[in-house]
Parts: C-alpha cells; structure tokens; sequence
C-alpha cells in the first residue's frame, strides 16, 4: 500500500497563465505493471517551452514535464525488475507492445495507443503524469532504467529526452563519416557533438545563431561557429548535418554544406512553425538522405545512461546543468530557461 495523502503537483492551464498548485492523491493500491516514483530532480525542456508560449498546442489543464529522476517508492505485479529505492530514469512514453509500429516497425515512440508524459491532460489521466510534481505515476510499457550511482541526478536529468534523441539521431552515419555539422548549440547539440565524436567523427563543426551558446562546444570536441558566417569552405564537404535548433532558417545552410550522398537529420523543429524553403532538386542533384528523427526506442534510452557513465570523466556534462530551484517556483524557473543562462534549468520537488 501506499500513503495517499503526500503528493503535489504544479498544474498548467494556458499560456499566459501561471501555474497553480494541486494536492493530487497517490493510488492507494497499484495495478500490474505500474510503477510509483517520487520525482527528485526535473528539467525544463525546450518543448516544454514551447507548449507553455503557445507554439505547440496542448490539451490543459495539465502536468509539463518529461525530463526527470526519481526513485521508486511502489510496484505493481509484474515489474520484479523494480524495488522500492531503486533511483531510475524513464522512458517519456509507454507503448502498449503490440501495434504494427512496436512490434514491426520499431517504432514504439509512434505507438498507436501511446501515452506521453508532461503531454496528457490532468482530468484524462490524473495529475501525477509529469515531472512538475512530487511523484510520477509509470504505466504499463514504460521502460525504467536503473541508474549507477556514479552519475550524480543533475548529469542524468535530460538523458531520456534530449540525450536518448542524439543517440537515435546520430546512430545511423553515412560512410564515410569524417566531417559533420550539428545546427543548434543548445544541449541536443551538445550531445550530439560529443556522440559524433566519441562515434570516430574527426571534426564536428557546431553552429548557433546564439554565439554565447557556443561557449561549450569545444569542451565536448567541437568547432563553434556562427550559424549566419558558416565557413565557405564547408560547402559540399560534411558527410552528416543535424538541425537540432528548431529553426527552418538554417536547413538551406545544411543542404549546402553536404556531400553529394550526404545525410540530414531533422531533430529539432517539433513545431508547426517549420516549413523550409529547399527545392527537391538540391536534394535529388546530390543524392541525399534525408531522415525524420522523433524521440527514440528503449535501447537508445539503454545507450544514453551507458554513454554518460562511460564518458563522465572527459566532458563536463555537470556544467550544463543550473542549480535546482524549488517547485514552488517553477514560474521563476521557466523564466530563467527562457533566458538561456544554463542548458538545462532544473526544478525539485519540496515538502508540500
């Protein structure tokens, strides 16, 4: 059993709205396959960001919030693999493991009954479905991965969104693969970069339109530059290109910058404002791919916590993270994410 009397949540209404505070209850009992985690740390992404401006519609009221750490305090019949204590992060969806896109496809992120944390409206499927809360409420096909103790809360936080993305992003190359260019400095940049380069990538140019988020870049293996001064001599020369800002601006850029039979990976623009201004001739003239990359399966997930435990000592992945602000004051803290002052902003749940 569980006390149902402890749990809180920071409730989103709208965009230009603050959020408000709820005292939702914990399930008293558990049904098979769940899991009950008491969140300790959450980020801010940047598609939270965009649902709380009004880029991106979505059903309120509602709980934001899918990048988190927390530890299991409840299982339901069926997860042995899980005990109370355990410090774990999480798939951002459960799959149901049956439709053509989890069993054939491989694309469990596209599941036909899919739910997504930090997207489901709160009276739809309770208040406890996003990181903005005391406790997270884990459904059937949700994949938990225990973390080692090595990698401490603020270097894990984003692993199962922005980091798990960069792995599924970057795990299919073109060969060769010796030059690349990751358009976005923000921190599927920065992973990104520093996957390439770990992958045997030998020069990894990283372009922002922002130059002081560039600061990083060559800490985890990369050539900064200016998104709007991209060096002339890189024009048909990079084997692999990444948007990963959101911005549709910089995909001309991109497609120039690539290699007759060079690949494109679309990471970053999750949003209806991203028509692109490209002609299928400069695409079909140099032979390229072209590749949609969405969230991720549960191996990349697998691949991300492996990848930061055995490269936490060569780059500062802590560095990126800014010191937690309490829940209370998740306004404060959406307003120090907007500004950009850190890669990730974090927010912890406190005694209600």
């Amino acid at each position: 059993m569980i006390q149902s009397d402890s749990a809180h949540a920071q409730l989103f209404d709208g965009p230009g709205l603050r959020f408000r505070l709820e005292r939702p209850s914990l399930p008293g009992r558990l049904r098979p396959g769940e899991v009950i985690v008491a969140v300790r740390l959450a980020a801010i992404c940047g598609s939270d960001l965009h649902t709380i401006d009004g880029t991106r519609a979505a059903p309120t009221p509602l709980v934001l919030g899918h990048e988190a750490v927390g530890l299991v305090v409840g299982v339901g019949s069926g997860r042995e693999d899980l005990s109370a204590g355990d410090r774990v992060t999480w798939s951002i969806a459960a799959s149901c493991g049956r439709c053509a896109a989890c069993r054939e496809q491989d694309l469990p992120q596209k599941c036909r009954h899919l739910f997504k944390y930090g997207h489901a409206a709160a009276d739809d499927a309770g208040e406890l479905n996003g990181g903005y809360a005391s406790h997270m409420l884990l459904r059937p096909g949700t994949h938990v991965v225990h973390l080692p103790e090595t990698l401490p809360d603020r270097v894990v936080v984003a692993a199962n969104c922005a980091l798990a993305t960069a792995v599924n992003a970057t795990e299919e190359l073109p060969k060769p693969c010796r030059i690349a260019l990751v358009q976005g400095a923000g921190l599927l940049g920065v992973y990104t970069c520093a996957l390439l380069r770990e992958k045997g990538v030998g020069t990894v140019y990283v372009s922002d339109l922002d130059t002081t988020r560039l600061q990083m870049i060559e800490r985890f293996g990369g050539i900064p530059i200016d998104a709007d001064a991209v060096p002339r001599e890189l024009d048909g020369a990079v084997d692999a290109a990444f948007e990963v800002a959101g911005h549709p601006g910089l995909v001309p850029a991109g497609i120039t910058a690539l290699r007759a039979g060079g690949q494109y990976a679309f990471v970053g623009m999750v949003h209806p404002h991203s028509a692109l201004q490209i002609t299928g001739e400069a695409i079909i003239r140099k032979c390229l791919t072209l590749r949609g990359v969405h969230n991720y399966v549960p191996r990349h997930l697998d691949t991300a916590i492996a990848f930061l435990e055995s490269t936490a000592g060569r780059y500062p992945y802590a560095e990126l993270v800014g010191d937690p602000i309490p829940l209370a004051e998740l306004d404060r803290a959406v307003e120090l994410a907007r500004s950009r002052a850190h890669h990730r902003v974090t927010v912890v749940p406190e005694a209600p």
